[in-house]
């Protein structure tokens, strides 16, 4: 009796949606398309949700892409909203939040730097500002770059003298710091300002960076004249280098010929299925700064759609100004407006000039966005050439669309940071960085290979939990790494090439490997434990994983879209075990993931630098290979990442205040100690009895604060 062995036949896309139908209410929502992995497809909204999703159901007038969409749709999600409007901002939300494959989408959308005159403080600070607005002060922005704030901030320094410092420093001065000392400070830390002249230059600063920049000009000439008359030469000298610094800011910040108060311009260029949105900031009659966006959409998609997805999703966490003029009146305008206008709590105009200064605007905004579009093209043909090589020096199956370095950085074992950039098709991928602050316990100061198998054992333990594949326990890890490993997790890594593993390539290139240019110490690759765990690493493959369960395995983890095509490790032959036996306890092998390491050649010489594989002998590039200096470049990068990551670190660690670790010390009463003492030594020196006398400090809180610093 034949027995029949077909898989049951999954709905098309058509008839999941028919399916769904009858369902949904002719009313406004958000619609989410699902692939059979569970991957979003699409997200869209509506105004009638039936009539909407119906147009799906037809089998005929789609383009490729709505069609191949359709085709690979095996599940629908429905939100029901109250107006159409709000389905178009839950919309946008979702698309940032989810990046569905084929939605237009904005990319490299990260929060724009404002400048902030703090005014919670008796003596207001200026600084530039990330992040929400949690502070009570004046924000002025954005700015299209840190750069273009820095700039500002420092010749505003010179204008207004507003103090930079923080709060705890402000606190403890006893004396004018060094930015008095170059007049860009009025040291109102000392009192060598009054606090009501002091608030008057915060109020000026705060009227410049609004626009009123004639009057301020105006006031600051009568009082220099005034000065002159009665003879204060300094104050009117003081007086004259501020309007100079003033003219100097007004210089850079091409003043806008029409007068546009408050505005932001966006400028589509569109070439070869890629785009390129400029976009200009004009506050307070100034330009602030253009920064270009590369939207990633589909090779259909007009100028319109674009437009209207970019601006929603642009706008879905920073507040629009009152004046939005673009290149291509985007679709469903006044849907735009009104979504924008509910956000913000004002009316929003979004344009398209079509003469006069404003048209001017964006013809210039075209321009810069069709000459940063052309440059993008050949950069990214450049790029392509070079994965391309890529591909070619390590065998890949594939050219590598997401290849991961990864670096290690400390001084002596403290403060210990790994590493990770990411670069692709696009160049590096910056928001994709990471880095890990070592926190084992266990592994001893100095100990790289240790420091770089806890990066990778966090990094790819994350990678197994999004392809949906379980992760060995901290048991069955220790015992993967000395024979077999746990069921259904794969094979081990296999038996090491002899030619890999002999003294004549092992010999220097473990110290080559092995130190980080700010490291001091490292394991030394061919030390008696090293070697007892490079043997570990090269145990035979568990006789109960068959090769299908490791294809099947491998297509999971290849799945995951952040899934590296190329790891290359900053190092020897030591780190590329460290890593190999790190793969192995996951259950992983070199077969599941393509690893190589590089390491600097004798005397650390760039361009004589040498590449290991597993199961490969060691080789050397042309020195004047491209794709050398491209490998060069990702080693410098992350090796740049890391170390400005355990800079980060170390600094906090140095800004650390013993008061922090005191329980029931929070920042009023850390405040009230360091401006009584001036600083945690003191503290340590004084009485008890003094201690207890300090605003908010109780005796038991005394008691504890001098039982700290004095070890009882």
């Amino acid at each position: 009796m034949a027995h029949n062995n077909s898989q049951p036949v999954r709905p098309n896309g058509v008839e999941v949606i028919k399916d769904n139908l009858p369902r949904l209410p002719g009313k406004p929502g958000v619609y989410r398309m699902f692939g059979a992995d569970g991957e979003v497809l699409y997200v869209g909204k509506a105004k009638n949700l039936k009539n909407r999703v119906s147009n799906y159901a037809k089998l005929g007038g789609h383009t490729q892409r709505i069609a191949l969409m359709i085709s690979l749709t095996a599940s629908m999600e429905f939100v029901v909203t109250e107006t159409e409007t709000e389905a178009l901002l839950l919309e946008a939300n979702l698309i940032k939040r989810l990046k569905p494959r084929f939605n237009i989408l904005l990319r490299d959308d990260k929060s724009f730097p404002y400048i902030l005159i703090r005014r919670d403080h008796p003596a207001p600070q200026i600084l530039k500002y990330r992040g929400s607005k949690k502070h009570k002060g004046d924000y002025f922005g954005p700015f299209a770059s840190a750069g273009s704030v820095t700039r500002t901030l420092d010749t505003l320094q010179k204008a207004f003298l507003l103090r930079t410092c923080e709060d705890t420093v402000f606190e403890q001065r006893s004396r004018p710091c060094m930015l008095h000392q170059i007049k860009r400070c009025a040291a109102p830390c000392v009192d060598l300002i009054s606090e009501k002249d002091y608030q008057a230059l915060a109020d000026q600063a705060a009227d410049f960076l609004r626009g009123k920049v004639v009057s301020l000009h105006e006031e600051l000439a009568a009082d220099m004249e005034k000065a002159a008359e009665n003879l204060e030469f300094e104050q009117a000298a003081r007086l004259r280098d501020r309007i100079r610094a003033i003219a100097a800011v007004r210089a850079t910040q091409d003043i806008n010929p029409e007068g546009v108060e408050e505005a932001d311009v966006f400028a589509l260029a569109v070439d070869g299925g890629q785009s390129c949105m400029q976009v200009f900031f004009y506050r307070s009659g100034q330009n602030w700064g253009t920064k270009a966006f590369y939207p990633k959409h589909e090779r259909d998609a007009t100028p319109e759609e674009i437009v209207a997805a970019f601006l929603v999703q642009f706008y879905d966490e920073r507040p629009p100004p009152k004046l939005i003029l673009t290149s291509h009146e985007p679709a469903q305008i006044e849907l735009i407006e009104d979504a924008l206008a509910l956000r913000a709590d004002r009316k929003i105009e979004v344009r398209k000039p079509s003469r006069g200064g404003k048209r001017e605007l964006v013809v210039q905004a075209l321009n810069n966005a069709r000459e940063a579009l052309s440059r993008k093209l050949a950069e990214t043909a450049s790029q392509a050439r070079l994965l391309e090589e890529v591909r070619k020096v390590f065998d890949l199956p594939e050219t590598p669309k997401r290849i991961e370095a990864y670096d290690n950085s400390h001084i002596q074992g403290s403060n210990a940071v790994g590493g990770m950039i990411v670069a692709g098709p696009e160049g590096f991928e910056k928001n994709q960085y990471r880095k890990f602050n070592i926190k084992d316990s266990d592994i001893e100061p100095g100990d790289d290979y240790g420091m770089m198998r806890e990066v990778m054992r966090r990094r790819f333990s994350r990678l197994m939990k999004e392809a949906g594949l379980d992760t060995p326990s901290p048991t069955s890890k220790r015992e993967g790494a000395d024979g077999p490993t746990t069921e259904g997790q794969g094979n081990v890594v296999e038996q090491e090439n002899k030619t890999a593993l002999s003294a004549t390539h092992r010999e220097g290139e473990a110290e080559a490997g092995g130190q980080n240019k700010e490291n001091t110490s490292s394991t030394d690759a061919s030390s008696p434990d090293s070697k007892s765990k490079r043997e570990g690493a090269a145990a035979p493959a568990s006789a109960g994983n068959s090769s299908e369960q490791n294809q099947s395995r491998r297509d999971k983890l290849k799945s995951s879209p952040n899934y590296p095509d190329l790891v290359l490790i900053d190092g020897g032959l030591g780190q590329l075990h460290a890593v190999m036996e790190t793969l192995q306890e996951l259950g992983l092998s070199h077969e599941d993931v393509t690893l190589v390491s590089i390491a600097k050649g004798p005397d650390r010489n760039a361009g004589r630098e040498k590449f290991f594989r597993p199961d490969k002998a060691p080789f050397m590039l042309p020195e004047t290979a491209p794709v050398l200096y491209y490998l060069q470049r990702l080693r410098d990068e992350v090796h740049r990442w890391a170390i400005g990551a355990h800079r980060t670190r170390r600094s906090a660690d140095i800004r650390k205040n013993p008061l922090d670790e005191i329980e029931g010390i929070g920042p009023a009463r850390k405040k009230a100690l360091l401006h009584r003492f001036g600083s945690a030594k003191a503290i340590a020196r004084a009485k008890l009895s003094d201690i207890a006398t300090v605003d908010g400090v109780s005796q038991a809180l005394a008691e504890r604060i001098y039982n700290y610093f004095h070890g009882s």
